[in-house]
């Protein structure tokens, strides 16, 4: 028999929040599982470790970073599971959070991709829920405007700020922390599109499950903790918003078209130099970006 659930985790220099997560999976899930780390060149001799105390999961050492989706996808092409768990290095088990969102998705067969409630480390509620991303909510985002008009209609969209975490419903994106990607979707759609490095991948994969006729579900039934990007908490600023540009303009690309896309890389300066700014005034970033 197959296992319920692969989960998937892709390490970035993070060892200690990966050996953390898996010790949190081992104490808490019940479902059948398997499990991989996807090392993206880390240089932390975290294999030898996972394979010390962790001697069941599987662990793919990649020679370089090769980016999230492109990582993720190197597992999912070896899993054997019914569905597939992406689980962000910097989560946290407090619950056997895995055994409700596989239920959830054998319940729903037109489910492509299940969320769940996502907690900050203090255990209040993160934002995990998200509109799909338009033109003007973008480039705000890009401008730092969300920083300075929090309330500007195209980001309270977005942002979704009046969702209702006590409501299972369908959404249009879960981020990325706390991912599955049912069968129903991996049969359908395949898996991440290897184009985005970093940022994006999951956004475009709620929208192609949507698009293939598939549901894009939240529950509130279960929940995680994440501790918000710590993997690229040490990347600068500027660095971060190349990728995010990056991954922007290809997304843009895809769904709103070349002119979209051209937008994006012009504003591309502009955005560099307010994200330096913002950098040198240690302004923290939201987790949604």
């Amino acid at each position: 028999m197959p296992p319920d659930v692969s989960i998937v985790i892709v390490n970035y220099k993070v060892k200690p929040l990966v050996m953390r997560l898996l010790l949190s999976i081992r104490t808490h899930v019940r479902a059948p599982h398997e499990v991989f780390v996807v090392d993206n060149a880390s240089g932390d001799g975290i294999a030898k470790d996972i394979r010390r105390d962790f001697p069941d999961v599987r662990v793919i050492s990649n020679a370089d970073n090769r980016g999230f989706a492109a990582a993720n996808n190197q597992a999912i092409r070896g899993e054997k599971g019914r569905h597939v768990l992406l689980l962000n290095p910097d989560t946290e088990l407090i619950e056997d959070c895995v055994t409700p969102l596989v239920q959830f998705a054998d319940a729903h067969p037109l489910a492509g991709v299940v969320g769940c409630r996502v907690l900050n480390p203090d255990r209040s509620l993160q934002h995990s829920v998200l509109a799909f991303p338009t033109l003007g909510s973008q480039v705000s985002i890009m401008l730092k405007l969300h920083h300075l008009f929090p309330n500007l209609p195209a980001v309270r969209h977005y942002l979704r700020r009046d969702f209702d975490y006590a409501t299972t419903q369908r959404v249009d994106q879960v981020i990325g922390a706390c991912f599955l990607m049912t069968r129903a979707a991996l049969d359908n759609i395949g898996m991440l599109d290897e184009r985005y490095f970093i940022w994006f991948e999951e956004v475009d994969y709620c929208r192609m499950a949507k698009n293939a006729g598939l549901e894009v579900w939240y529950t509130q039934q279960t929940q995680i903790v994440h501790h918000g990007g710590q993997s690229f908490s040490q990347v600068f600023a500027p660095r971060r918003q190349r990728y995010f540009d990056a991954s922007l303009v290809k997304y843009m690309r895809k769904h709103h078209g070349a002119g979209a896309a051209t937008v994006v890389r012009v504003l591309h300066p502009v955005a560099l130099f307010l994200a330096w700014i913002v950098g040198m005034l240690g302004i923290k970033r939201p987790t949604y970006t």
